[in-house]
């Protein structure tokens, strides 16, 4: 894992990393990786992750395996760092699907930030195969009464148009508010920008300690499994 200041900008318009950025790089090579089922997904799942050599794109990457059944989904989570005060984020990674992506659902890339106020702001972000968009959350109620929901964007992605056993480069772009309300700003996959341009509110009071998290969630679309590759991970924040 490589922590580091930006010295110069990596990409264009939302994208654009600021020079003076910290940056958590190869995130994907960490031990602490666990996976869990959703229950907020309506089947059951199971799955493991390992580091391998191949395939992978900086020359080595985490393999996550998923079997699932009614459309489960299996959500794999690390920490790493804490940050209550950065409100801006760029999330980068390489992304591969081996073998088939037949029923492949979503594939969510959240990061989750405890802020100042001690609330837990989530940044929830898929590729949703059932609907053909890029999703974002809201808290629909409060923070101490949340109502956790998903809204398609008008940007179109589906994961299963991805080319299979092949990178895939996934950038997106979000900021906050000091209460938590957070916009989410652009979505870029293989170079290909798609403006979101939707701010919603966003704070749980989880009752977390200071944490920066993320999460790879991949759901199924009826009984099978699915291979995801995660690779050249970096959250770079300011």
């Amino acid at each position: 894992v490589t922590v580091n200041v930006s010295g110069s900008a990596s990409a264009t318009g939302a994208l654009t990393v600021p020079s003076g950025a910290s940056s958590v790089s190869n995130i994907e090579v960490l031990g602490s990786w666990k996976g869990v089922h959703d229950t907020g997904t309506s089947g059951g799942s199971s799955g493991s992750t390992t580091l391998v050599t191949s395939p992978s794109h900086s020359g080595k990457s985490r393999k996550f395996s998923v079997s699932f059944s009614n459309n489960g989904g299996e959500r794999f989570y690390t920490s790493f760092g804490d940050d209550v005060n950065a409100t801006n984020f760029v999330y980068d990674a390489w992304v591969y699907v081996g073998g088939s992506n037949a029923h492949l659902a979503n594939v969510e890339m959240d990061m989750n930030q405890v802020i100042p106020n001690g609330d837990t702001v989530i940044y929830g972000f898929q590729c949703d195969g059932w609907n053909g968009t890029w999703d974002y959350t809201e808290n629909a109620g409060s923070p101490t009464k949340p109502v956790d929901k998903w809204i398609h964007s008008g940007a179109s992605c589906n994961p299963r148009s991805w080319g299979v056993n092949s990178w895939h480069h996934v950038q997106i772009a979000y900021s906050r508010t000091s209460s938590g309300v957070v916009t989410y700003k652009t979505v870029a996959l293989d170079g290909k920008e798609q403006a979101i341009n939707k701010t919603v509110p966003s704070a749980w009071a989880a009752g977390w300690a200071p944490t920066l998290l993320t999460n790879l969630q991949i759901d199924g679309d009826g009984n099978g499994s699915a291979t995801v590759y995660l690779d050249d991970l970096t959250v770079s924040r300011w």
